[in-house]
């Protein structure tokens, strides 16, 4: 079992003839994953040869799925371009689109998601700026690394890439059902409430870790959920404990204001919901480790 991906997902990728689409189209076919065609209006009917693998190109999201039966796809346009390719996944009504692009204008991120719910809420949204999401061994989306864990009992969500990748390396002994990326800007589609509550309901999830960070109160409204709906264990890790007041960190909303969004009032709010926050990644590791082992 898994979350939202799995080895039957069916994979296209919107802008895969771009240089970084050509990358890790690449990288994600050497994990295993069924990517079955590009998107890009400009070279419908060409095929793309990856190391022996013939990926057809077509011209719009709605003939790939007619042709394909894809449900899943990755965008990489440019982040001028993103909302219209978002727009054109969701009138697809494609299941799942991962936006990986960063640098979206948020007024262009609130439109998309926003017009995902007109349609009914038929397009789950993973993102934007996000690494995307990976089930170990089965199906890898995105950017995330295939090689730094296996697949195992512990769901994933972060709200960062690279520390996404630093806590499935810390625990590459133990792996992963999921791993997702849900991405650090001020409005994304799929939250930490939206992962855990996939988790919890997936039978070989046994434990599952989240990581926040600072700014929004993204990480307090989870810590409510954890309370009232979440019967497995939780570990917790919260980034930018030592961040200015007042000053944007890496992610468009990491920003904190007073008392605000700090690291400190979201580590108090998870550890009342009983989860178990850790000061660094390697210790949140550390009690994910300790739990399981019980």
């Amino acid at each position: 079992m898994a979350i939202w991906l799995n080895k039957d997902s069916k994979v296209i990728v919107q802008g895969m003839t771009g240089a970084t689409g050509m990358k890790h189209t690449k990288l994600m076919l050497g994990d295993g994953t069924s990517v079955v065609g590009g998107v890009n209006p400009r070279k419908a009917g060409q095929t793309v040869d990856f190391d022996g693998t013939e990926v057809p190109v077509f011209g719009t999201v709605k003939e790939a799925i007619e042709k394909t039966g894809a449900n899943v796809s990755v965008i990489f346009v440019p982040e001028k371009f993103t909302k219209d390719a978002v727009v054109e996944a969701i009138d697809a009504e494609i299941p799942l689109a991962v936006v990986i692009t960063e640098g979206i204008a948020v007024h262009d991120s609130a439109s998309f998601w926003a017009y995902a719910g007109k349609k009914g809420n038929k397009t789950r949204i993973i993102g934007p700026n996000c690494p995307g999401i990976i089930t170990p061994g089965q199906s890898n989306v995105g950017i995330i690394p295939g090689d730094i864990t296996k697949p195992g009992r512990i769901g994933l969500v972060s709200k960062s890439g690279t520390l996404t990748y630093q806590m499935m390396y810390e625990l590459r002994d133990i792996g992963f059902s999921t791993a997702v990326g849900i991405g650090g800007d001020p409005i994304i589609g799929t939250t930490h409430i939206d992962a855990l509550a996939a988790f919890q309901d997936d039978p070989d999830t046994d434990l599952i870790v989240m990581i926040g960070e600072i700014g929004g109160d993204a990480e307090e409204r989870a810590a409510a959920f954890i309370k009232e709906n979440v019967t497995k264990p939780v570990v917790g890790y919260v980034a930018g404990f030592t961040a200015p007041e007042g000053k944007t960190m890496g992610h468009a909303g990491a920003i904190v204001s007073g008392s605000s969004g700090t690291a400190q009032a979201k580590k108090e709010a998870l550890e009342a919901a009983g989860v178990k926050v850790g000061k660094t990644p390697t210790e949140t590791a550390k009690l994910a480790r300790e739990i399981l082992s019980a």
